[in-house]
């Protein structure tokens, strides 16, 4: 049920800023639910692959995700009961939740899900509009950014630890145009609000990010 009094705190940046490990260790350290919006779009960049919809068919895109069932548990991303964590998770379908996230048919349809995650005790949602779009009332609001060659390095060194090629130039390249295409949006471009805390994240850690929003949300508490 959609409670504007239950807490959220919202987490938003660009792609490779860390948001998601942060955001998630905040809720897991406060009790609260998680939401990683940015997997609702490569969730429906995935759909629209296996079902053959081209990722610039604003429309199509839109009525196919309406009808999404997607669950996020313990880690674990679910479309129609089918675990796709990691399909999800390819380079292929981070440069598809870019690309199917500028349509506003597809922001609409994802707009009513996103709230429904607004549960007790609270919530911690991280992703490009969280708090300038989806919870406009959140007690909370961070931006978090770091310079784009520290995110590139970051993304390159997690690929190579997890066993994959990856090349940091393609990689800086493709952070580059991801942050051209989600700050110049029409629909819901990635900004920082007037009441948002930033926490730039380019010479600070994960434990040191995770300190800073966890104080910040003492202090409104």
């Amino acid at each position: 049920m959609h409670n504007t009094l239950t807490p959220v705190i919202t987490i938003d940046g660009p792609s490779a800023s860390g948001k998601g490990t942060i955001a998630e260790r905040v809720a897991e350290k406060l009790g609260f639910h998680y939401l990683d919006s940015g997997a609702l779009y490569r969730i429906v960049a995935f759909a629209a692959k296996r079902n053959n919809i081209a990722w610039n068919q604003a429309d199509t895109l839109g009525e196919l995700a309406k009808k999404l069932h997607i669950q996020f548990t313990k880690g674990e991303i679910y479309l129609d009961g089918e675990r796709i964590t990691e399909a999800v998770r390819s380079e292929e379908m981070s440069r598809g939740a870019s690309e199917v996230a500028i349509h506003p048919p597809v922001r609409d349809a994802l707009l009513g899900l996103q709230r429904s995650f607004r549960q007790e005790p609270g919530l911690v949602g991280d992703g490009r509009d969280m708090g300038s779009v989806i919870f406009t009332d959140a007690p909370l609001k961070i931006f978090l950014t770091a310079d784009v060659e520290t995110r590139a390095e970051r993304r390159y060194k997690q690929l190579i630890n997890k066993g994959l090629t990856a090349d940091y130039s393609q990689i800086l390249a493709d952070l580059q145009s991801r942050d051209y295409r989600d700050s110049q949006r029409s629909a819901a471009p990635l900004i920082q609000t007037a009441d948002a805390l930033l926490l730039d994240t380019t010479h600070r850690n994960i434990e040191q990010a995770v300190a800073f929003v966890l104080n910040a949300y003492q202090k409104h508490q």
